[in-house]
């Protein structure tokens, strides 16, 4: 199937935490559709560089603020928005334990003021979700019925619940006001504009191979992820804005391989010798994940298209530029 392309040329959207590595990605897409962007962030975690080559494009405007405040009183923000896409949190193992309250915040709070907002403006509703919601997940792949198994208040619990009351708040949204609203569950990304030190396995493995370091890898190394180039990610994140479906709906690869297998492709990739060692693993790492991409495919017509090997060496080249500087 074909989804018509309903979002671009002459439109105004909102994308919050813009200068983050997929939103900033999201922003390019849609500036290069002819749509006028505006992009928010704090620059808790997003940084400058992501945008600075929109510094001139009169599409784009960019405003700092913390959306977990409301959106601020800017000549940018004042006319009506066509669509709102909500993807500003902290999303890092590591900004798990030294940002959680800033993630709970983003995820509710913010989340709320950005549904009034859109439900003034009449502007569709994109919420960034994740394949987080599903917690260590006990049904395998990941169906987006599947309720999921959280820890409710361990470390990981800031984001898994604040992506969740986020779903929630959507759809209360959608079902008591009629607002049009998509829910996107993003699985494991990866590309250029990744934090090197985020904590996130595939920018830490890339930064240990080029510097020649023992690549750290957590457990027994036999969990498994599903990685997905950004460039795919984003190309599903588009297709459900075009299109009326409300999600959620998974968005990610099939792609799974072991953390091991993992550090290994990226060490022969990178023309490191650097060997795997292994460390104790994170309190309610996930075993396995992997999405059923049933819905994506059905709905959206989507299909990801960059292998593993080609996203690695092309987010490989975008590290060696800044890691061994």
């Amino acid at each position: 199937m074909a989804i018509a392309q309903r979002y671009g040329e002459g439109q105004r959207i909102l994308i919050t935490g813009g200068a983050g590595f997929v939103p900033s990605h999201l922003v390019d897409a849609l500036v290069g559709r002819g749509a006028h962007v505006v992009a928010v962030d704090n620059f808790v975690t997003g940084t400058e560089s992501n945008l600075a080559h929109l510094a001139d494009n009169p599409l784009f405007t960019f405003v700092k603020a913390d959306v977990s405040d409301g959106l601020p009183h800017d000549p940018a923000l004042a006319g009506r928005f066509d669509a709102i896409m909500h993807f500003a949190s902290p999303a890092s193992p590591t900004d798990f334990e030294q940002l959680p309250i800033e993630i709970l915040r983003v995820g509710s709070v913010a989340t709320l003021h950005l549904l009034e907002r859109a439900l003034q403006d009449g502007a569709r509703f994109i919420m960034a979700s994740t394949s987080e919601a599903y917690g260590d997940p006990l049904v395998h792949p990941q169906p987006e019925s599947y309720w999921g198994n959280v820890n409710p208040n361990g470390v990981r619990s800031v984001y898994d619940e604040a992506k969740r009351f986020s779903e929630a708040a959507t759809m209360a949204y959608h079902r008591s006001r009629g607002l049009d609203v998509g829910i996107v569950r993003i699985f494991n990304t990866y590309g250029p504009r990744m934090r090197p030190d985020d904590g996130r396995a595939i920018p830490t493995f890339i930064a240990q191979a080029l510097r020649g370091e023992p690549i750290t890898v957590h457990g027994t190394g036999e969990q498994t992820r599903s990685i997905c180039y950004v460039d795919d990610l984003v190309r599903g994140i588009l297709l459900l804005l075009d299109s009326t479906q409300t999600g959620p709906i998974n968005c990610g690869t099939e792609h799974e391989m072991s953390m091991r297998q993992l550090a290994e492709t990226i060490a022969v990739l990178a023309g490191s010798s650097s060997p795997v060692t292994y460390v104790p693993r994170a309190v309610d790492d996930p075993e396995k994940r992997r999405p059923d991409l049933t819905l994506a495919r059905t709905l959206l017509g989507y299909e990801p298209q960059v292998g593993p090997e080609d996203g690695l060496r092309r987010t490989i080249r975008y590290f060696a530029e800044r890691v061994q500087n």
